[in-house]
Formats: structure tokens, sequence, C-alpha cells
């Protein structure tokens, strides 16, 4: 099942130029989603981070892996319409760096869920190789 921009902006409030997902790959409504942002010289950040040496900043890895999980949250029937915040970021390690022609793969697995709050075990990567790994707290709104 793939999940292109159209279908993610039904569950999603992003759009351009904060929409950091391309596409969702694999999905299972409450349980992990798996998304792709296929990452250009043309993105809207490298202007200033760095004009010398592009690199993806890390905050946003972190928010491309919040919003792979919110979809996977945000499609379970019951929260459909709704919004995930962020409640915390936890065991933030970032392990490499994201350049322009890199393909990153996005995987979200929701863990703990209590009420309207969750937990989701993320982790970033290009080329097989682990770029971010965190623990990312939501709250449906």
């Amino acid at each position: 099942m793939r999940l292109g921009i159209k279908e993610i902006e039904q569950i999603l409030p992003h759009r351009h130029p904060f929409l950091l997902v391309d596409y969702i790959e694999e999905m299972e409504p409450g349980v992990s989603a798996v998304g792709y942002k296929c990452v250009t010289f043309h993105e809207d950040f490298f202007r200033g981070h760095f004009p010398q040496e592009p690199v993806m900043p890390g905050v946003l890895t972190v928010e491309a892996l919040a919003q792979v999980g919110a979809v996977a949250i945000l499609s379970m029937e019951e929260n459909k319409g709704k919004t995930a915040y962020f409640g915390g970021i936890n065991k933030c390690r970032f392990r490499g760096k994201i350049v322009p022609g890199d393909k990153v793969r996005l995987e979200t697995k929701i863990i703990k869920v209590k009420g309207p709050m969750g937990i989701g075990e993320a982790t970033a990567s290009v080329d097989g190789k682990t770029v971010v790994k965190a623990e990312l707290t939501f709250m449906i709104g």
C-alpha cells in the first residue's frame, strides 16, 4: 500500500514547505509506518544550512519521522481529522548527515499508547545506514 502526497495531505495538516514526507510505502494504522523523503538540492533549508556544505537540519529529520508516525496514528478510525502534536523527544541521536541526493527512509513504530498520548520509536536511514534514532512522544488533539 502506497500513499502519495495527495493521500498524506488528507491525513496530515502539513503543507509545503513543511510537509517532509514524499510518500508512505507501508502503514498499519496505529502500529507503524514507513515513508520516504527524497532530498533535493532545491530544499528551502539548504540556502542557509549550510551554503558551502548543504546538510539537512537534524530537527527537520526528527520532524519528518514524527510526520510518518502521525500518518500511522491519525489513520486510525477514531483519530481521523485530528492532529498529532509533539509531546517530547527522548534518546535522540544523530549518527550521520543527510545531503542533497539522499533518499531517506523514515520508519516510526508506535510502542505505547495511553489515552490521547503515545510514544513512537523512530529511525531515519540512508542506504541502510542509520542517521537518526529517537523516541518521540505525541499527543492527539
